[in-house]
């Protein structure tokens, strides 16, 4: 496996982008990129996901990219349906959908070029490659960077309306400078989802970044995750970061950590053995 130098990721060599197209599960065309290293042969392909009503074209999404690319691994970052350039209503969706994004994106993987080893998603999105990965026997890695341990974290984004959507079927709530129409379907999907037996029955490594001053999700759902998972798990503190890794050398470092722990993943004969 080739390893480029900082000041290479820095500059963004070795890293070509990919627009790409293809159909979930419903029929839905989602939008997806496709980052990979100069390189004829990328040592293996990995699944990016975003967080709650984010979408793939984030900077730090990129910057995580970049950094997976120099050291030879293809990243496909997607964008679940009704966000980003995917179609479909953002009301429709709720985590079970995003978790099939996932799946659909994996089988367009083993379809074009090779099934994914390495799934990394970023606050909800990383619960999501959590719940993802038990569908996907070819996944040998999973890194979450700032995630909650249970989908009903989210629910501090629409509490002051909880009991409006509940009684009328759907409101609207601000995130993050947006507005999103939030469903009752959104809301019992997310309460009743349980992530311990996914978590317990992960059958691949785990790296766990979570940033200690996140105060969108606290390091406390890192501590929950890493208790609940079985060996080979894995911790990195993402010191002073914010919770969207704004700074860029944060989202440099993430993008690092992940790469060196995955790799030793892609060789022959290394496999998440230890349990």
């Amino acid at each position: 496996m080739a390893v480029r130098s900082l000041s290479e990721v820095r500059r963004g060599r070795y890293m070509k982008s990919q627009r790409l197209k293809f159909e979930n599960s419903l029929g839905i065309e989602l939008a997806a990129r496709l980052d990979f290293p100069d390189t004829a042969a990328p040592a293996a392909f990995a699944l990016f996901s975003h967080c709650f009503t984010c979408n793939k074209d984030y900077k730090f999404i990129r910057q995580v990219a970049r950094a997976l690319t120099v050291r030879d691994i293809a990243v496909l970052c997607l964008d679940f349906t009704g966000l980003g350039e995917s179609g479909g209503r953002f009301e429709d969706s709720n985590f079970n959908t995003s978790v099939a994004d996932v799946i659909s994106a994996a089988n367009f993987l083993a379809e074009t070029r090779q099934p994914p080893a390495l799934l990394v998603g970023h606050s909800l999105g990383g619960t999501v490659m959590l719940a993802a990965a038990g569908e996907l026997p070819g996944v040998r890695a999973v890194a979450t960077i700032n995630a909650p341990f249970e989908p009903v974290h989210i629910f501090h984004h629409f509490q002051a309306i909880e009991h409006r959507i509940e009684k009328e079927g759907a409101a609207e709530a601000m995130i993050g400078g947006k507005t999103f129409r939030i469903t009752r379907q959104l809301l019992h999907d997310l309460r009743d989802r349980r992530m311990d037996a996914a978590i317990r029955n992960l059958d691949a490594a785990l790296l766990i970044l979570h940033a200690p001053l996140d105060e969108t999700v606290d390091i406390d759902n890192a501590g929950r995750i890493f208790e609940a998972a079985r060996h080979p798990k894995s911790f990195v503190a993402l010191d002073r970061a914010d919770h969207l890794l704004s700074r860029e050398a944060d989202a440099r470092y993430a993008g690092e950590m992940i790469a060196t722990w995955a790799s030793r993943y892609f060789e022959p004969g290394v496999a998440p053995e230890e349990k």
